[in-house]
């Protein structure tokens, strides 16, 4: 009798401690961007950054300094591999593409895809952006944003939009894509630090937004948007940050101190001035 109690009270202990990690799994994994789960929980999530001081994305604002050169492209073909994962439209990329930019070599892991784009500038969002994502050998992240606007049809886009999967499904093609044809010739860029739109949000990624965007004709963005009309994460503070300009941090707010002082300055000697000519008068 006192084994089968025991027996029992161990069915019940297993069956507990399975459900109790079904449910926090679900809750470590599940989000999304509206509702319960939306951006403003992502905080909650087991290991989320998204309440960091250097969250993406950001408002580029129109005086952002731009870098006109400084990452070399070395993107070779690759088979489609294609995902609707629930969240975006995930294009991996095979081995063997890189950027080199700063002085590092970046591997090509994958792109995808949000509508409207989650960068703005100047306030403005455009429909669609592409984010292209690179890693480091010592695992340090690299993302080239490109924003993708209404135009003329773009056959470069096509061959990935002829792909698409519907969500859960992942497809490998014989289809041959080259990501460096899906990118605006000139690739002058606003350079920032930041961390991933999506949970866990994790920071230390290296920003590099191209000033320049690509058009898609309005039936390409329609049918992304068949999709996903509303994957884009808003806007974060950009708080003490600065941008990049060859190679080093361009912090506005780093002259504040410098007119603070001039402004005590100037303070002190006009109270010093009026002290004295409020003795003179005394004299008098």
């Amino acid at each position: 009798m006192k084994n089968l109690r025991g027996i029992i009270v161990l069915i019940v202990l297993l069956l507990f401690t399975v459900c109790a990690g079904a449910l926090y799994a679900d809750s470590e994994m599940h989000w999304s961007y509206s509702g319960e789960y939306g951006p403003q929980n992502w905080h909650k999530l087991p290991g989320s950054q998204a309440n960091g001081k250097k969250q993406s994305p950001i408002n580029i604002p129109s005086d952002a300094p731009i870098n006109e050169n400084g990452i070399k492209f070395f993107y070779m073909d690759s088979l489609l591999n294609i995902e609707n994962n629930g969240h975006t439209i995930k294009v991996s990329y095979e081995r063997g593409s890189y950027i080199l930019v700063e002085g590092k070599k970046y591997n090509l892991l994958q792109f995808h895809f949000h509508a409207p784009s989650e960068h703005t500038f100047s306030g403005e969002h455009f429909p669609m952006e592409t984010h292209f994502v690179h890693q480091s050998d010592d695992g340090e992240y690299a993302v080239i944003g490109l924003f993708l606007k209404k135009g003329e049809y773009n056959s470069a886009y096509a061959s990935i939009w002829e792909h698409f999967p519907e969500e859960g499904e992942k497809k490998e093609t014989d289809t041959v894509i080259n990501a460096k044809t899906l990118l605006p010739e000139r690739k002058s860029y606003y350079r920032y630090d930041g961390s991933f739109t999506t949970p866990p949000c994790t920071e230390g990624v290296k920003w590099f937004v191209l000033k320049d965007s690509v058009e898609l004709s309005d039936d390409q963005i329609s049918q992304f948007e068949k999709f996903y009309k509303s994957n884009n994460r808003p806007i974060q503070p950009f708080n003490r940050r600065g941008f990049y300009l060859g190679g080093e941090e361009q912090k506005k707010d780093s002259f504040l101190p410098v007119f603070v002082i001039i402004g005590i300055v100037i303070i002190a000697i006009g109270i010093m001035f009026f002290f004295m000519q409020g003795k003179k008068s005394e004299k008098r």
